[in-house]
């Protein structure tokens, strides 16, 4: 059976492309930071299905943790299909550039970019060495969930900003290196899905979307997400690498 991990797949986005990587098949590794049995209503939702889940504690801004964590599953599991990089934090507190803090500014880059980072490495030395163990229809890849944030400026979140800005560049870095081992990597950057991120400003997005900042004049859903990352799936798109799929609603038109 093909193996997909999802960080950050109790709920939201993540747990709308786990769900959708169940469904096509996949033996699917929710993760987290919620101990396991916070997470077993979630578990029995995908079992009573039918679908083939299990949830492991990944806390990505912890290097050694991504290190013992990805190691195991190798190591339990045999080999990992799918990597899809979705955990990420917001600030605490969204303060204005002018007055963000060394404490936001690393809580928010420790997990959103240095943890995607090492997730990647870790992921991707294992894949390259499963290549040579003969495994059936094997061909890995890794998918990160970035966010139009990273080319759109908010100056009340700065912080967030960069570190989807980072992941552009990590995932360009990874798909670079790892295209001789025939493993593409796949950016995807959502625009304004409604999930508990957005839950607070929904009433702010709403208004903005029914003024027209995105062609498509809806709020996305994880299921819209989700598609995306079952097309960087299906193997149609293998002859690129380091492609940025829009899952915005069109907000990246440039527009008169």
């Amino acid at each position: 059976m093909k193996n997909a991990l999802v960080t950050g797949s109790r709920r939201g986005i993540g747990l709308g492309i786990a769900k959708a990587l169940a469904e096509d098949g996949y033996h699917v590794i929710l993760s987290g930071t919620a101990t396991k049995e916070a997470t077993q209503d979630v578990l029995d939702e995908f079992l009573a299905k039918g679908w083939s889940a299990e949830y492991r504690r990944i806390n990505i801004s912890d290097l050694d943790e991504i290190k013992e964590q990805v190691d195991q599953i190798f190591q339990d599991l045999g080999r990992l299909d799918v990597l899809v990089n979705n955990a990420g934090v917001a600030p605490k507190e969204r303060k204005d550039i002018l007055e963000m803090t060394p404490e936001s500014y690393h809580y928010v880059l420790d997990t959103n970019l240095r943890g995607t980072f090492f997730m990647c490495q870790a992921a991707a030395n294992h894949m390259i060495r499963s290549l040579d163990q003969g495994f059936e229809d094997y061909r890995p890849r890794i998918i990160n969930i970035c966010s139009m944030s990273a080319y759109t400026s908010s100056t009340n979140r700065g912080e967030y900003c960069i570190s989807k800005a980072g992941i552009s560049m990590v995932t360009a870095l990874f798909a670079d290196r790892l295209a001789e081992y025939g493993i593409p990597v796949f950016e995807i950057r959502p625009g304004i899905i409604k999930t508990d991120m957005t839950a607070k400003v929904t009433e702010k997005y709403q208004k903005l979307i029914d003024e027209g900042i995105t062609p498509i004049k809806r709020f996305g859903l994880p299921e819209d997400v989700a598609g995306f990352v079952r097309a960087a799936c299906s193997g149609y798109m293998d002859f690129t690498t380091g492609q940025v799929l829009d899952a915005d609603g069109g907000f990246h038109l440039r527009r008169l």
